[in-house]
């Protein structure tokens, strides 16, 4: 359910879906959450070279265009403090078929995590990825963040697999995890 007062802060951190006008705060705010999350692991002209790959402008613009794929934006006030992109699956297993869903990314800045705003979220990504009928949804999963899988698994997602996620030299360990589209129906 999409939020009709995006400015009322009153009433807590608004959860919408983004538009176009919003890629620049999107791209922004992606490459600062990946960094704040994940920078310690990389060379820092690896992290560089893959945030200008994978949360550059045109790249934002081109994911929020894109009619089978939808981003969020969450603003608290006029702070954007969290986002999530969902589409085709493009994960590498070999069960995903054109039908599949995928939460892509879900992010929040690190003094907003944990404040009850990203399950409210995650629930508009599902009702979204499920808007068109019973479908599996996948979603990958760095192997060492274990908050992030006992979140799934309580939301009913099982590991199905791993693969190595590339930022420059570095491959981390993924995993894969799967939601049948059964299970959402009950």
């Amino acid at each position: 359910m999409l939020h009709p007062n995006p400015t009322s802060a009153a009433a807590g951190p608004v959860i919408r879906r983004a538009r176009p006008e919003d890629a620049e705060i999107l791209a922004e705010l992606g490459a600062r959450t990946f960094s704040d999350t994940f920078a310690h692991l990389y060379d820092p002209a690896d992290l560089a070279d893959y945030l200008v790959e994978a949360y550059s402008l045109e790249r934002t613009r081109a994911d929020l265009a894109d009619p089978a794929k939808a981003l969020w934006l969450v603003e608290d006030g006029d702070r954007p403090i969290g986002y999530a992109l969902a589409g085709p699956c493009a994960l590498p297993h070999d069960d995903v078929t054109p039908a599949c869903g995928e939460l892509k990314r879900i992010y929040f800045v690190k003094d907003r995590q944990g404040a009850g705003v990203g399950g409210r979220l995650f629930a508009e990504v599902m009702a979204w990825l499920q808007a068109g009928g019973p479908r599996d949804v996948w979603i990958g999963v760095w192997s060492e963040n274990y908050g992030a899988q006992r979140f799934y698994e309580r939301h009913g997602f099982a590991k199905v697999g791993e693969y190595g996620f590339k930022v420059g030299r570095t491959v981390d360990r993924e995993f894969i995890l799967r939601r049948s589209g059964n299970s959402f129906s009950g």
